[in-house]
């Protein structure tokens, strides 16, 4: 005789396992480590501070 399921545990483990899916699909798409922010927030400040630094006097 075979065992019996809980199809409530069944469902709850597939919806966990779609939204991990999901999360590791978005984490490639739009992820990026905090260094890669920083660095890029840094290059962006510096490129502003040099963009206001040749601006002339009117």
């Amino acid at each position: 005789m075979s065992q019996a399921v809980n199809l409530n545990r069944f469902r709850k483990a597939k919806a966990r396992a779609e939204k991990k899916a999901q999360a590791e699909e978005n984490a490639v798409r739009f992820g990026r480590t905090k260094a890669e922010k920083a660095k890029a927030r840094a290059e962006a400040d510096r490129a502003a501070r040099d963009h206001d630094g040749h601006k002339r006097e009117p």
